[in-house]
């Protein structure tokens, strides 16, 4: 593991009386350094805990909240499951897709928003759900979602 994360990672692995248990962190730290998981970083993780690099796959591939491409500075991560399709979910994300230019999967040319399609983000009760990075947006409708675009432009705008 790259020595920059070396002390963070050794500092994880205490809070765990199983190391593999620090799997979900040691990802999170190499996103955090690297703003998404490569492959390389699956392999640091992988090598650091004496594991297979497929172990470290599995456990990134199932979490949403881990990257595993680039992304842009805001990932928008729409819930499609039964509960908030129900509720209009589908309609959110082809209106987000429309308003950006983009398709799930996919990163707005500027490197601002990337809109992602999920399974679920726990928030049945509150359906249609949205999710900003780590910030839940529920209830929402094409209004909203156009207000809540409109702010996170003007954040990136007073940040730059």
């Amino acid at each position: 593991m790259r020595e920059a994360l070396m002390a963070h990672a050794r500092d994880v692995l205490t809070r765990y009386p199983d190391p593999n248990s620090a799997m979900l962190p040691l990802l999170y730290l190499v996103q955090e350094a690297d703003g998404w998981v490569s492959p390389a970083g699956l392999e640091e993780v992988a090598s650091f805990l004496g594991v297979a690099p497929a172990v470290a796959e599995s456990v990134a591939s199932f979490y949403t909240l881990l990257q595993k491409r680039p992304v842009g500075r805001y990932v928008l991560q729409v819930c499609t499951n039964l509960s908030c399709s129900l509720l209009g979910a589908e309609h959110l994300l082809d209106h987000l897709g429309r308003k950006l230019g983009i398709g799930p999967g996919e990163t707005t040319p500027d490197g601002l928003f990337t809109l992602q399609s999920v399974e679920c983000l726990a928030e049945c009760g509150q359906a249609p759900v949205l999710q900003v990075n780590l910030d839940f947006h529920s209830g929402l409708t094409p209004e909203k979602v156009d207000a809540l675009l409109n702010a996170l432009r003007k954040e990136a705008e007073q940040d730059v």
